[in-house]
């Protein structure tokens, strides 16, 4: 892969994931883990592992305009994967998505 190209990848339908839902992923022929948010009707995609600690955001919960980790309580902000709340200190993986004919599609 060319340095800056984008290679999309289908990964969910749209009716999959509902309104402040969560959904975990594996995206690419490296099956990266990846956690699907659907914020307000916006999708968003995370790398799925905390960066405090291995726990998988896909089993945390949308707090206001932060998912937070399941096992320390840690969140990120969903539209950005900046640290909100500690013990998160480093920021999450983003990644790009688009919705084309009712399928998520991930870019990496």
């Amino acid at each position: 892969m060319v340095s800056g190209t984008i290679t999309w990848y289908p990964v969910a339908k749209l009716s999959e994931i509902g309104p402040n839902e969560l959904k975990y992923v594996e995206v690419g022929p490296d099956y990266e883990p990846v956690c699907l948010i659907n914020y307000d009707g916006e999708i968003f995609a995370m790398n799925d592992c905390c960066t405090h600690q291995d726990a998988s955001l896909s089993d945390g919960e949308i707090v206001g305009d932060e998912i937070e980790c399941p096992l320390h309580g840690g969140a990120f902000e969903i539209r950005t994967g900046k640290p909100a709340s500690f013990p998160v200190v480093t920021p999450v993986d983003m990644y790009q998505v688009k919705v084309e004919d009712g399928q998520i599609l991930v870019g990496v």
